[in-house]
């Protein structure tokens, strides 16, 4: 389900308890949207507060719903509304449906995080499209560098020019003027492994890059990798998934193909630059090309890179080693062998793109 698809299910929600979240109202919410961070909570629920409520008895129905249709929790019982919140979520298994059998039903909490532990691989397309749709909504909150840019600051090293400014101005050192070093964000490079080893894993991970770009435009960078090396990051740069999605597809030419890591680490080795930054590889490392050449470009990428992650799918499943010829060139120059099998996993990369 796309992000608009999911607003306008929460104002279909908010019209059965009540509050008169109409078309109109609808299209200026997701018209504010497009200028704001859908993946930010606060900011999602001010949008819809300001658009879709018309009265302030919409206002306790609003907090309800938003509280019950984003958290997945029930909605409290109240004595001036009920409210109802269906939700699109995946299909449950056989032996976990109720008396309706229905696709659509109340999301729970126990549920998304039955969902959240699954491998993407053992999905149905429901389910599938469920984890897409919470990945969407994912915060990529990211590390912070010392930037060689200056800002004002109440103490720290002091600010000559602006000191000096401000005295001839005033005609009198009146008060002595600081600065401190800015700061950015981390870049981060995530290059996915699109061959057929990777197929059941290789969308979701590019929904993963896509919350990425979208939070931090400028300091993402998106490649894939199979036969060739293809930039996906303009495409990625939509804020609709399914749209980046669908523009990253027909960008890529080789999905489903074999995989040549060294060759293509070494084109990127040759035409990019990844200093100072985070760089993600996910892949299976099931290499066809020659090791050696990968162990080469490895070792090329940990001397640029401030820290080189690898997320292998295998690596979630209960006595996995890293025995392909790929990985065991590579595992040298990681930092950080993880895992990239579920939701969860993928939350806990964010954790440490935020921290590395």
């Amino acid at each position: 389900m796309t992000v608009a698809a999911t607003m306008t299910a929460f104002a279909r929600t908010l019209r059965a308890a009540g509050v008169a979240a109409d078309h109109l109202r609808t299209q200026g919410f997701l018209e504010a949207l497009d200028h704001l961070d859908v993946a930010d909570p606060a900011e999602v629920y001010w949008a819809g507060r300001l658009t879709l409520c018309a009265t302030p008895d919409d206002l306790p129905r609003y907090d309800r719903c938003f509280e019950a249709f984003f958290s997945g929790r029930r909605a409290r019982a109240s004595r001036t509304a009920s409210v109802t919140v269906t939700r699109h979520v995946a299909a449950l298994d056989e032996g976990e449906q109720g008396e309706g059998g229905d696709d659509t039903t109340t999301a729970t909490a126990s549920r998304t995080e039955i969902l959240r532990n699954r491998d993407v691989a053992a999905l149905t397309a429901a389910e599938r499209e469920e984890v897409h749709r919470l990945l969407a909504l994912l915060r990529g909150r990211r590390a912070q560098r010392r930037s060689r840019r200056f800002v004002k600051a109440h103490r720290g090293p002091l600010d000559q020019r602006r000191t000096i400014r401000e005295a001839l101005r005033k005609g009198d050192v009146a008060l002595l003027r600081h600065r401190r070093h800015a700061t950015r964000p981390r870049a981060v490079v995530m290059i996915v492994d699109v061959s057929g080893s990777m197929a059941p894993y290789a969308e979701t991970l590019l929904r993963f890059a896509h919350a990425l770009v979208r939070s931090e435009p400028r300091a993402t960078r998106v490649f894939s990798v199979g036969t060739r090396l293809t930039a996906v990051t303009a495409e990625l740069r939509h804020r609709d998934a399914g749209t980046a999605m669908a523009g990253a597809s027909r960008a890529i030419p080789d999905w489903s193909g074999g995989t040549r890591l060294g060759e293509e680490l070494r084109d990127f080795l040759k035409n990019h630059d990844a200093r100072g930054a985070i760089v993600v590889i996910a892949s299976d490392g099931w290499e066809r090309g020659d090791p050696t050449l990968l162990g080469e470009q490895m070792a090329r990428l940990a001397r640029q890179a401030h820290r080189v992650i690898w997320v292998n799918p295998h690596k979630g499943h209960d006595g996995y080693q890293p025995l392909t010829g790929g990985m065991r060139a590579a595992l040298p120059y990681i930092d950080d062998l993880v895992a990239g099998h579920s939701l969860a996993a993928y939350e806990e990369l964010g954790e440490r793109l935020a921290h590395a």
